[in-house]
């Protein structure tokens, strides 16, 4: 049947099972938003205040679906507002379609008005983009970017649509879509490679298993919790693997790196062999990269080979789909004619360990002037343990990953490869979207909410249930707190001195408004925040002095861990 460009964009959608979007109109994607208007029946849009928002939002859809996700966006300022979400996107490996809108064909590269080279600008933050000048080939470029999005390591593609090929007319044909087995061979992982790991997890006497994104991605998490309950053995995550490990498992240490367990990081010099999934060394948890894991040998199962001897060398390395590799190797370990090593005495001290990292709560809890983080989380835990949690960077997102317990994949969203503060608020957008009976929190800051506040309006709008909880304690935490550590408490531009009324400000875009000044407000504070299923936000008063602890000062070993400050 014959379609205009924009149709066919729809079209295409609907192939790949789209039916929410994310976006903000203009000029050069008019046609896009009249097809979206005539579409609206099957074909969702949400509208944010701001183009970064919406690519965060549409991030927040991806990680907590585990589907691709789509945000549109006009030429010149509205596809370049998109770069940063796109850029966090890529770093930590999310399927995100950006589809953008340019000046006509006949006006490229004339300086016209709002005319951008987004192809050229994204091209090192996106895993591939396009620019459609040929309406004949607009179909199969949206399928290919979807493919391309999805398959192997996930991330985000661009593809920029010309207005005048947005409007021209030319004959569309429906396609499935492919599965990623129809379409990817590098799922399968060599055989000899998987027996060969089998044999040295069978004879080790310390192992510990370090987890990365890569498992989530790959829907690998049950694979991995029966490696780990089936063998004895400790799982530490990268802040991208948490909730991929239930944190009530007795074999669970929590995170790994400069702001990890006490637990993580001593079984990292201790244990006698690592097996590294779908993680990739990064320099905030392998630090001092001559000095990481000095006693163990080392395997790094990955899809994506160019990880491999990038940050850290191996003594192994095992190429594949995440869950396939572990289903092979879970089996060559059942076959294998090997008794296993006892690991009890090894289980013995990771449990003394993970006493130690008790206390550190309990330090925090000395400061009565001011509303203590760790309570905070431990009630938004007790009232709702199966929440999706956003984050925005910093102090707020370090405290999250250590004290609140996941239990379910995908149910931490926050930025960790790009650490992009303003992240929170379009995440937690998205993720309510894609979760319309779930439960979403926002942990944020009051540093990170000013970047991107005006998408309060966005929650407001559409009514999403979000619990916005505000971690203020008037400075920029975590940069103060290098700033203490490290600069001889030389506080410059980290106490900014915001006249930011935040009440004033929830009822300003019709918001509920809660203020936590004291500890013993917090459990009647955030049930109620809970009961009003309405968009909430909780001023939660913290000291600018506490700080996140443990922590391993940049470039150093876990062996050089930081308890006090």
């Amino acid at each position: 049947m014959k379609l205009n460009g924009s149709e066919i964009i729809m079209e295409c959608l609907l192939e790949q099972g789209i039916d929410t979007v994310f976006g903000y109109p203009g000029g050069a994607v008019l046609n896009i938003y009249d097809a979206l208007y005539k579409y609206s029946d099957k074909i969702r849009h949400i509208l944010t205040a701001h183009e970064q928002g919406a690519a965060h939002a549409a991030d927040g859809y991806a990680r907590a679906t585990g589907r691709p996700s789509v945000v549109i966006a006009t030429s010149g300022p509205g596809a370049t507002n998109l770069v940063t979400g796109l850029a966090t996107a890529y770093m930590d490996s999310v399927p995100v379609i950006a589809i953008t809108g340019n000046v006509a064909t006949d006006l490229l590269g004339r300086d016209s008005f709002q005319e951008i080279d987004i192809t050229g600008i994204t091209m090192p933050i996106t895993k591939h983009n396009y620019i459609v000048k040929d309406i004949n080939l607009l179909a199969d470029t949206i399928r290919s970017a979807f493919k391309i999005a999805t398959t192997g390591r996930k991330g985000p593609v661009l593809i920029d649509i010309p207005k005048d090929i947005s409007a021209q007319v030319c004959e569309y044909t429906y396609k499935e879509p492919q599965t990623v087995a129809d379409t990817y061979d590098g799922n399968c992982a060599d055989d000899n490679a998987i027996n060969k790991l089998a044999q040295m997890i069978l004879k080790s006497n310390r192992p510990m298993i370090y987890a990365g994104g890569g498992v989530i991605s790959s829907g690998a998490c049950g694979e991995l919790k029966m490696l780990a309950e089936t063998n004895g053995i400790p799982v530490s995550q990268s802040i991208m693997g948490l909730s991929c490990f239930p944190a009530s498992s007795p074999l669970n240490m929590g995170m790994i790196g400069m702001h990890g367990s006490i637990a993580s990081n001593k079984a990292s010099v201790e244990c006698d062999l690592m097996i590294v999934a779908g993680a990739r060394f990064s320099d905030r948890v392998a630090g001092d990269r001559t000095r990481f894991a000095p006693n163990a040998k080392l395997i790094h199962i990955d899809i994506d080979e160019a990880e491999f001897n990038k940050n850290v060398s191996c003594d192994m390395y095992v190429k594949g789909d995440m869950k396939e590799v572990l289903r092979k190797l879970n089996s060559a370990i059942q076959s294998a004619n090997i008794k296993p090593i006892s690991h009890e005495d090894w289980l013995k001290q990771i449990a003394e360990w993970k006493e130690l990292d008790k206390l550190t709560p309990i330090k925090m809890l000395q400061d009565k002037d001011y509303v203590n983080p760790y309570l905070v989380l431990k009630s938004l835990h007790d009232n709702c343990p199966d929440a999706y949690v956003a984050t925005d960077v910093g102090q707020h997102q370090m405290w999250t990953t250590q004290y609140f317990g996941f239990e379910k994949p995908r149910h931490l969203i926050t930025s960790g490869g790009l650490g992009t503060m303003g992240f929170g608020l379009g995440a937690a957008i998205g993720t309510q979207v894609s979760q319309p009976n779930g439960r979403v929190i926002l942990v944020t800051s009051d540093g990170s909410f000013h970047m991107n506040m005006n998408e309060l309006t966005t929650v407001s709008s559409y009514n999403l249930p979000i619990v916005i909880v505000l971690m203020n304690n008037q400075v920029l935490g975590m940069v103060r707190q290098w700033q203490k550590a490290f600069y001889g408490n030389r506080f410059s531009q980290t106490s900014p001195n915001r006249h930011t009324d935040f009440e004033s400000l929830a009822k300003a875009f019709g918001i509920n408004y809660i203020k936590i000044a004291k500890n013993d407000d917090i459990d009647t504070a955030v049930k109620s925040a809970f009961d009003m299923n309405a968009p909430v936000l909780l001023d939660c008063r913290i000291s600018p002095d506490v700080n996140v602890l443990p922590m391993i000062p940049p470039g150093k070993s876990a062996e050089d861990i930081m308890l006090e400050m």
